[in-house]
């Protein structure tokens, strides 16, 4: 799975909203005065974030994967330097191995070194591409380690020891927060099955003119757009709550924002 790079990220950005505006553009000729306008209103959000979820979804794969590698590399370092070896000749040794994501940037770090790179600058050029926040933290103390002299090893057990902790402790947080992900999506469908049967058991074969709601008539037409921006609203914000709570970041919440936005524009064109 390739890593995705931050220019990457924001040239999905920019794409993704020309045509989002494309369509709103388009949308606003032909179907202004439609109920059809705010369907491709929602299509327009859809095709926004399609690619920039996707891209996040990839990247935050690569990203746990390359944790997840991150205690066999501080191991692997361990043992080649109880060979007596230090700790740049260590790493290059332990970048002849497998360690998924990892490996590919591991020879850059030992190809930049063997330019005449020193040590420090390197490591930080990689920390700089992992871009992982256990990555980011570890570094800074390696490069002090480096600098202090001395028995490094012992500085890298107890830094495998703090990395494995932390996955476990991660891994925990996702499990214990899924159930409230899914509460979030079956509300949101419980939601959308009740829209259906108003619909199909109350709207339409009670009246097909209007329905009287307190001073004002509400057309079965308006009732349906009244419904459908509170399916968009709840869709939206709700996959961004879910990311947040689910993985800790905003971002992570596009893929169900996007996901629960195309199951409520489908159920509303096919259904309703």
């Amino acid at each position: 799975m390739p890593k995705i790079e931050k220019w990457q990220k924001k040239v999905a950005w920019i794409v993704s909203i020309v045509l989002g505006v494309a369509i709103l553009f388009i949308a606003s000729i032909l179907f202004i005065n439609s109920s059809l306008f705010d369907e491709y209103v929602v299509l327009a959000v859809i095709v926004t974030i399609f690619l920039p979820a996707v891209l996040n979804l990839v990247d935050s794969q690569w990203k746990n994967t390359a944790n997840a590698h991150l205690p066999d590399l501080f191991h692997a370092i361990v043992q080649a330097q109880q060979t007596g070896m230090t700790l740049p000749q260590a790493i290059e040794e332990s970048s002849k191995r497998d360690y998924g994501p990892l490996t590919k940037e591991l020879k850059k770090l030992v190809s930049q070194m063997s330019w005449g790179i020193s040590f420090e600058e390197a490591l930080e050029t990689f920390a700089m591409h992992v871009d992982t926040t256990l990555v980011k933290r570890v570094v800074p103390i390696i490069v002090e380690a480096s600098r202090s002299g001395g028995r490094v090893e012992k500085v890298f057990e107890p830094i495998g020891k703090f990395i494995q902790a932390t996955l476990t402790l991660e891994k925990e947080r996702k499990a214990r927060t899924r159930p409230f992900v899914a509460i979030i999506y079956v509300a949101f469908f419980v939601f959308l099955f009740t829209i259906v049967l108003l619909f199909r058991s109350f709207f339409t074969p009670v009246t097909q003119n209007s329905l009287l709601l307190g001073n004002a008539m509400l057309t079965p037409e308006a009732a349906r757009r009244l419904f459908f921006h509170m399916s968009a609203l709840q869709a939206f914000f709700g996959g961004l709550v879910a990311g947040k709570m689910g993985e800790g970041t905003i971002n992570s919440g596009l893929k169900h924002s996007l996901i629960l936005l195309a199951c409520g524009l489908l159920i509303f064109i096919l259904m309703i």
